[in-house]
């Protein structure tokens, strides 16, 4: 019987050991699937262009040169459109989170009548939306074209976002922590700034970076909103307009003198845009993961 037993006991230990060693490899497949793409653009970005067209560019570069960075930061109003993108990406996060927050903790409470129907109002526009012909009318007639608010207040809500803020609120923020408050006199600003947003890091973290992210990768509304004032063209709709001009004149060079791949410059640009990001994410990841799994629980 006790050797049954130990024979149970060393097939279970297999069985776990088997499958640490496949969701082992399973972790390090995708988390190779996210950093070799970027590992081979990097190496595109530093590489002759000869090699670039001939696609002997791995993970690698060869050539080495930064003459693609040296065309991106060559330009006068790189540094003009990197200015816009930090201001309006900080402006966004910022409004973004506050309408959030403010949207977010009255409807995680159970005492708020016709909560349920102000949060399915707010779910519709997760699926339905006026279009980009009418929100472009009615930015026309707000006077906010070309200017930096068009690139910030028509996107600084998201219902999605909405959703894990009052989800993360009603799950992590007892009511009983909320009474006594109220019994100590508190009223529900006093509730917001002194428990509710102190215990919210984690998720306040998480949906920061998911507004910054997203705000900071945006070019398509710029392209729309953005058009006579070139001083507030944002970093990614400069740089998607260097490629597209280096593409049209490489495509010339037999009559002209010659000019950086589309492909290297493409690539450089690419890692120019995410250096900023990458070096915000370290300072925020212990928040994340609790924000993420925070954000996860239903009501």
């Amino acid at each position: 019987m006790k050797a049954s037993n130990n024979l149970i006991m060393v097939n279970r230990k297999k069985r776990f050991d088997i499958w640490d060693v496949l969701i082992n490899i399973f972790v390090v497949m995708t988390s190779l699937a996210c950093l070799l793409p970027l590992v081979h653009t990097l190496a595109k970005s530093l590489s002759k262009d000869a090699y670039v067209l001939a696609n002997k560019v791995m993970l690698w570069p060869l050539g080495f040169n930064f003459d693609a960075y040296g065309k991106v930061l060559g330009d006068a109003s790189i540094l003009r459109s990197l200015y816009v993108s930090v201001v309006v990406t900080i402006a966004f996060t910022i409004l973004g989170m506050i309408i959030t927050i403010c949207a977010a903790y009255p409807l995680s409470r159970k005492q708020l009548k016709g909560r349920k129907f102000l949060s399915f109002i707010f779910l519709i526009t997760l699926y339905f939306s006026g279009g980009i012909i009418p929100e472009y009318m009615l930015i026309n007639q707000l006077g906010l074209l070309d200017t930096m608010w068009a690139l910030i207040l028509p996107q600084a809500f998201s219902a999605f976002n909405f959703l894990i803020m009052r989800s993360a609120i009603a799950s992590s923020i007892p009511v009983s922590l909320e009474e006594s408050a109220r019994i100590d006199g508190a009223g529900h600003f006093r509730v917001l700034f002194n428990i509710v947003l102190p215990l919210s890091k984690p998720i306040i973290a998480t949906l920061s970076l998911f507004y910054a992210v997203g705000r900071w990768n945006a070019y398509q509304d710029a392209m729309f909103y953005i058009k006579m004032n070139t001083d507030l063209r944002p970093l990614q709709l400069k740089l998607y307009y260097m490629v597209v001009e280096a593409s049209e004149s490489f495509q010339l060079e037999a009559t002209m003198v010659q000019v950086t791949n589309p492909d290297v410059l493409k690539a450089a640009c690419v890692i120019f845009a995410t250096v900023p990001i990458v070096c915000i994410y370290p300072f925020i990841q212990k928040y994340f993961v609790s924000g993420q799994m925070l954000g996860a629980v239903k009501e």
